[in-house]
């Protein structure tokens, strides 16, 4: 009898979590989204360059 006690107080939580929305902190995510974009714009800067390191090499071998 345990067992089936344990497993409906899991399905019971499991049921909250799923259906259930936590409160929303819609300036918080503002914020960390507006984090997420300028990190972002500066891995792509990163990637531009090393692009243009690749392509000199080239140049340099194929004369």
């Amino acid at each position: 009898m345990g067992r089936k006690r344990a497993k409906a107080k899991q399905a019971k939580i499991a049921r909250e979590l799923k259906y259930s929305s936590p409160p929303l902190d819609i300036e918080a995510l503002q914020d960390e989204l507006a984090e997420g974009e300028s990190e972002d714009e500066d891995e792509d800067e990163d990637e531009d360059e090393g692009e243009s390191r690749d392509s000199e090499k080239y140049d340099r071998n194929s004369e």
